[in-house]
């Protein structure tokens, strides 16, 4: 089993067991995840989850790294366990408490600049979800990254198309107006994924601008009868929809 077939199980079964959970929202940005932890972060770098509704990938990633114990896995969402429905700082490996959205990327930028100033090494890496992208304080940070060229700085936009019930507008083409290089992906495909987080450092025009990577992904990814259903959003699968969940997550009907 690939990673990220191994990572989306594992998030399935946790909410199935806890009965809540966003799984939709983890799904669809599984492929990011992946790239980011097993492939593109070196020891310097630092990742905000901004979109902390996706936490249950955030802590299957952490435990399969080994910095919290597996066991917590199965305690997701209870009261006898440590791991929450939203981000908490207080989790190994987590920077930042992502309940109220919009605030990641400001973190982030705080970030990125301490690192300039400090002339610390190291990469910066925010993901958000396109939902959050309507609050005014992530456009602030935005402007401000431009601004200051923090070319140590990459968002990675989860443009899954939903938010709660409403579908969201097309990011593209917005972040380049603020002084960031922009790259719009496939954000399901490693391969794309990758070629857009080392496009920017091989081109010299762009090497001085922070980096915004629209993904275009799809919400529940793996799961046919979830997928850009947005009345999924925040529901764990139970009963007969959880067995149809696992089937279809194998490649059953």
């Amino acid at each position: 089993m690939d990673k990220c077939s191994e990572l989306r199980n594992t998030v399935l079964e946790m909410c199935i067991k806890a009965g809540t959970g966003h799984v939709t929202s983890c799904f669809s940005c599984v492929e990011i995840m992946v790239e980011l932890f097993y492939n593109t972060m070196a020891d310097d770098d630092v990742f905000i989850l901004s979109k902390g509704q996706a936490s249950p990938l955030m802590y299957a990633i952490l435990a399969d790294k080994g910095l919290i114990d597996e066991g917590e896995l199965w305690k997701f969402a209870t009261k006898d366990g440590v791991l929450g429905v939203h981000l908490d700082h207080h989790i190994p490996g987590a920077v930042i408490t992502a309940g109220s959205l919009g605030h990641g990327l400001g973190i982030a930028t705080g970030i990125a600049k301490a690192k300039k100033l400090d002339g610390e090494p190291g990469t910066v890496y925010c993901l958000l979800g396109d939902g959050e992208c309507y609050e005014g304080s992530v456009w602030e940070a935005a402007m401000y990254a431009g601004n200051e060229g923090l070319d140590n700085l990459v968002a990675i936009i989860d443009q899954n198309g939903l938010m709660v019930t409403e579908k969201t507008r097309r990011l593209d083409n917005v972040w380049e107006s603020f002084g960031w290089s922009e790259y719009l992906i496939k954000g399901n495909s490693l391969d794309d994924i990758h070629s857009a987080f080392y496009a920017n450092w091989n081109n010299p025009d762009e090497r001085c601008k922070p980096l915004a990577i629209i993904a275009l992904t799809t919400k529940g990814k793996g799961i046919p009868f979830m997928e850009n259903v947005a009345l999924w959003h925040g529901k764990a699968p139970q009963g007969e929809d959880a067995e149809r969940a696992r089937q279809e997550l194998k490649g059953g009907k």
